[in-house]
């Protein structure tokens, strides 16, 4: 596997990050656009031109990752050419009223399926039921695949995200990228660190990824009372407390969801995943030195140390928020558990992707580190 990173800032344009590697053919470029950068055609004619015949697969985000370092307003760019294995790249533009359930279906099931051994996934991550894009995925890759991946940001505006696969990046796109082959070796890791505090309360009343009533109560009526004068600022405030949701006290594969969208006239609360009715919720709350812990901890999980290797980071914009000037810690602690070799980006999301930590089971995951180790072995 061979690895170069590129940066483009708005004053130096498109730049190598790195004066080592030669990479003249890469198979892959990944990039991770900060909002609107990408909007008017020229970064990605720009990059079309600079990699011609290469698959360029990305997203818009809350912030980007570089190497070491957080950054707002650029593209993270990382090219990669694969010399054991080898990839697949599909896209899938969501029509009208189409499910997420059917769209992820729709998208797993254009890659070639022989010898498939993992899948990195980027999404709209406005206009998907995450949960249920995963569910798609899961039934036609199978249980064995390993499926990683993210959810499309837009800072904290929760208006517009955009994907490309191939294509100027535009809304509603999905893009998959499958991995083949004996050598490559996928590894993965995804810990929160946030605190459960406050009543545990029964989902007395939802719908899918829509949240009407915690104990019969308005969600929304409830989310103001805790944020007080933050309520004027939903729902980029309600990523301060998300919710820990679990079948019941003794479920141990609780998932933690996400505000997107709040309904005024309802008084409902629309999360990036399913919040099912009848299941145990509690609200969350951060600490600064729990979330860097936690971000440590997916990437002992992930590993390292195995040579040469691409580790993509997609963590939850409400991380961002919250660390705040913080942030660049928890990828400072990832960093030297991946070892020296592993060249790290990713972005900040609405929704991260990954096997849960203690079921196995592939989960639309939020407010979460979660990391995807790729290397050649």
């Amino acid at each position: 596997m061979k690895l170069k990173q590129y940066l483009w800032t708005a004053d130096k344009g498109l730049a190598e990050a790195d004066q080592v590697t030669v990479l003249d053919d890469p198979q892959l470029v990944l990039y991770f656009a900060a909002p609107k950068v990408m909007d008017d055609g020229k970064r990605f004619a720009e990059l079309k031109q600079r990699f011609p015949g290469s698959h360029l697969v990305g997203c818009s985000t809350g912030g980007e990752i570089l190497g070491e370092e957080v950054l707002d307003g650029t593209i993270a760019i990382t090219a990669v050419r694969f010399e054991k294995g080898s990839i697949d790249v599909c896209g899938h533009a969501l029509t009208e009223g189409e499910s997420s359930l059917l769209a992820g279906k729709s998208l797993a099931g254009k890659l070639k399926q022989e010898g498939l051994k993992a899948v990195f996934v980027l999404s709209d991550g406005t206009k998907v039921n995450g949960s249920d894009l995963v569910e798609g995925i899961r039934s036609a890759v199978g249980d064995e695949v390993i499926i990683t991946g993210g959810l499309a940001g837009d800072g904290a505006d929760f208006k517009r995200t955009v994907v490309g696969c191939d294509c100027q990046p535009k809304e509603g796109m999905l893009a998959i990228i499958g991995f083949y082959g004996d050598a490559m070796h996928i590894r993965h890791g995804s810990f929160g660190g946030w605190d459960r505090f406050g009543p545990e309360r029964i989902i007395t009343k939802s719908e899918a990824n829509v949240l009407y009533e915690l104990d019969n109560e308005p969600a929304l009526d409830l989310y103001k009372r805790y944020l007080g004068d933050e309520a004027a600022r939903l729902p980029a405030s309600a990523l301060l407390f998300p919710l820990s949701v679990r079948m019941d006290a003794n479920d141990k594969g609780d998932v933690v969801r996400t505000v997107v969208g709040i309904d005024e006239d309802k008084k409902s609360m629309i999360f990036a995943g399913d919040v099912q009715q009848g299941y145990s919720a509690q609200l969350m709350r951060g600490n600064f030195d729990h979330l860097v812990e936690g971000a440590q901890k997916a990437a002992e999980q992930a590993g390292g140390g195995n040579g040469p290797g691409l580790a993509i980071l997609v963590s939850c914009i409400g991380r961002k928020l919250l660390l705040d000037q913080r942030i660049v810690e928890e990828v400072e602690a990832v960093a030297p558990v991946l070892g020296k070799e592993a060249r790290l980006t990713g972005f900040y999301s609405y929704g991260e992707i990954s096997p849960h930590g203690f079921t196995g089971k592939c989960e639309l995951h939020n407010q979460t580190m979660t990391i995807t180790l790729i290397s050649e072995y």
